[in-house]
């Protein structure tokens, strides 16, 4: 596998689990309780809103971190567009993840800075 943002074996070994989820499986649904993010170790997510693929999120992509972070209900839904395997982490292994190797941190205020970048040129657009 790659180099990249995201040391898996390394975050298994500290407790996070990881979990195969098969094409077509849901992740999570629009409105479902938050509390977790999830880091895309191999396979393709689709994000979900109102039918439409927002994004397609493939390895190293992270989802659900809006919910883990606000703990507000889910704001999109996820579906497995392949076979999948990706890590959970809850709240409290993120904060573990964060305080651990601020990188990470920087990684995932990253991938948010883009999500608003995209739906900023989406609403100039209209």
């Amino acid at each position: 596998m790659p180099e990249g943002p995201v040391d898996f074996d390394k975050l298994h070994a500290d407790g996070i689990p990881l979990a195969s989820i098969p094409a077509g499986e849901k992740v999570f649904l629009q409105d479902d309780p938050g509390g977790t993010m999830y880091l895309v170790r191999s396979g393709l997510i689709d994000i979900l809103m109102f039918g439409r693929v927002l994004e397609t999120v493939g390895e190293f992509g992270i989802i659900g971190e809006l919910s883990l972070i606000d703990q507000a209900p889910r704001s999109a839904a996820a579906l497995a567009a392949t076979n999948a395997e990706v890590a959970i982490l809850d709240r409290s292994a993120f904060l573990r993840t964060i305080k651990a190797d601020p990188e990470f941190a920087l990684y995932v205020l990253e991938v948010l800075s883009k999500r608003l970048r995209k739906l900023d040129e989406l609403l100039a657009q209209k």
